[in-house]
């Protein structure tokens, strides 16, 4: 696989690291429960941008370090600084860049989530397209008995699209957290698994999903984003320049042939 030098993501506290055909970005501030600090978000942003320049990455991988938190939100005492009306929108239109770049990786990502992801990280993890989840997992916005300040217009979007209007503000008014149960009943986990096995059976998945034709996986990413309302188009929209990116694709013309000769197709994502 033809990957590039990783990039330097300005910060020790994240690791980023490169398996077959899948990089993996581990928040690693087990002593803070990986709360995030701007030079995390910083990086993680640069690792998004990083992974759309690797055209042979098929999935990325985000995971918190120890056993504690996947993400327990944006470290508070960086709050202290804030001053005014200017401080404030600036922090969510900075992590709202973030999350919007995280949602844009032209490949698979996948959160895998072990202890908490809360406020941010819950962001971070619902921002993901795939969640693989221990059993002491826990996620969740318990802004109405913490912080006391509110989601942006996107993380609110996103829960709805997600969960629901009624479940999400169930979700926000009782300041609750989801273990991981109920997050496979509804949806947001794609399986429930104990922790020492959920670093095995996420590769089992990467494995399952890097196996597959990488361009059927980005346009339904892309899709799936529009028809959320949070893409460019509206679902009502054709998308035409989704459906000829496969059709007109080398892969296409590839499956066919793989089909037609009874072996199995080797894509290359083109």
């Amino acid at each position: 696989m033809a990957i590039t030098e990783l990039p330097d993501l300005g910060t020790p506290h994240l690791r980023f690291q490169v398996e077959g055909a899948a990089a993996w970005l581990t928040f690693s501030r087990p002593e803070a429960r990986n709360a995030m600090t701007w030079a995390m978000y910083d990086g993680l942003q640069r690792a998004c941008a990083w992974a759309n320049a690797q055209p042979e990455l098929r999935v990325l991988v985000l995971a918190g370090a120890g056993d504690r938190a996947f993400v327990a939100g944006t470290d508070i005492a960086q709050f202290q600084a804030f001053a005014g009306p200017d401080d404030v929108l600036a922090y969510e239109r900075r992590i709202e860049s973030v999350l919007d770049a995280l949602e844009r990786v032209r490949c698979p990502t996948l959160a895998l989530i072990r202890g908490y992801a809360v406020g941010a990280g819950a962001a971070i993890a619902l921002a993901c397209d795939l969640r693989l989840c221990a059993t002491d997992a826990k996620l969740g916005f318990p802004i109405a008995r913490t912080l006391g300040n509110c989601l942006s217009l996107a993380n609110y979007r996103r829960l709805v699209a997600l969960l629901g209007p009624a479940r999400t503000k169930e979700l926000l008014f009782t300041a609750r957290l989801m273990e991981a149960g109920e997050l496979h009943q509804v949806g947001l986990a794609a399986e429930v698994v104990p922790p020492d096995q959920l670093a095995a059976r996420g590769r089992a998945l990467v494995a399952t999903i890097a196996g597959h034709a990488p361009l059927t996986l980005q346009v339904t990413k892309e899709a799936v984003r529009r028809l959320s309302g949070l893409g460019e188009a509206a679902g009502g929209e054709r998308a035409d320049d989704l459906v000829l990116r496969c059709y007109l694709s080398a892969d296409f013309a590839e499956g066919v042939r793989a089909f037609l000769e009874k072996r199995p197709p080797h894509w290359q994502g083109r």
